[in-house]
């Protein structure tokens, strides 16, 4: 059986792109590398990419330049989850952080393992979840 390396890139599907920019930049810290009126792309730390693609804007297969390829039609609704991993000395950081842009933490979850686990949600009603290392047996 051929062996998967991992996660590389996590996709998000936002009604508002702006809106969502200034939440992933402005709250989150992250920094775009790449970015049009339908995608944003971000490095999601330890060679993951976090996508925010505008809800319907890939409805269409994309052809790329100088004969790079295709990429295929793809979109998606509704409020879907997603775990970023931090420190577990970041953990006090960043709830001051979201406390500081008004954001509420909904959940908080303390694992058996020892991680410990924040859960919020984005403009887009996304439920986000900061995860110390002890929330699974891979992390």
């Amino acid at each position: 059986m051929p062996r998967l390396n991992g996660v590389l890139e996590t996709a998000l599907y936002v009604e508002d792109m702006d809106r969502a920019r200034a939440f992933f930049e402005g709250v989150m810290g992250l920094a775009p590398f790449n970015a049009d009126h339908r995608f944003t792309a971000y490095d999601a730390g330890a060679g993951t990419v976090l996508l925010l693609f505008a809800q319907g804007e890939t409805l269409e297969t994309v052809i790329l330049p100088d004969d790079m390829g295709t990429i295929p039609p793809h979109d998606g609704k509704g409020r879907v989850h997603m775990a970023l991993a931090i420190s577990a000395r970041e953990l006090a950081a960043w709830e001051r952080q979201l406390e500081d842009h008004g954001i509420a933490i909904e959940g908080r979850t303390h694992w058996p393992r020892g991680g410990e686990s924040l859960y919020f949600r984005d403009p887009d009603g996304h439920l986000l979840e900061l995860a110390t290392p002890g929330v699974w047996p891979t992390y």
